[in-house]
């Protein structure tokens, strides 16, 4: 049974991503892509992965302060396989500091193999308060890279 992942993100809501690890800095998604998320060479889109691969390791950062988001403020994806069936992520936060989290993500096929591999650099960011007195989980502040 997949966990909630706390924010409505459409994106991952429409590729179908599934959270099923979310604690201690780590993280583990499934990704049973469709058809439709193929490129010519009927494999996963390079593209689909690194949306997996953002959305794996901003959960592994946001699993170690649940109450904040994150924004992506870079990654670097390797590719070394070609993604098929159904897909495991599984990412690791490296280190943090107050304001930042260095993380890593790797996508693995239904035999084990690694797919492709990121590293990536969020910020956290809190949330939007709705009220003087509440804060609204599912919404965040206005974004700034500052």
């Amino acid at each position: 049974m997949s966990i909630p992942f706390g924010v409505t993100i459409p994106f991952v809501e429409l590729l179908g991503f599934t959270l099923e690890r979310f604690e201690g800095g780590e993280s583990e998604l499934h990704y049973a892509a469709k058809p439709e998320h193929s490129n010519s060479f009927q494999v996963v889109h390079g593209g689909a992965c690194m949306t997996f691969l953002d959305v794996v390791m901003a959960t592994a950062a946001r699993s170690a302060n649940p109450e904040m988001g994150v924004v992506t403020i870079e990654m670097k994806t390797t590719f070394m396989r070609p993604a098929v069936g159904a897909l495991v992520g599984k990412g690791r936060l490296m280190h943090r500091t107050a304001t930042m989290a260095f993380t890593e993500g790797t996508i693995y096929d239904a035999q084990g193999r690694a797919c492709s591999h990121s590293t990536g650099t969020f910020k956290y960011v809190k949330r939007l308060p709705v009220s003087p007195s509440s804060t609204h989980p599912l919404q965040q502040a206005p974004l700034s890279t500052d």
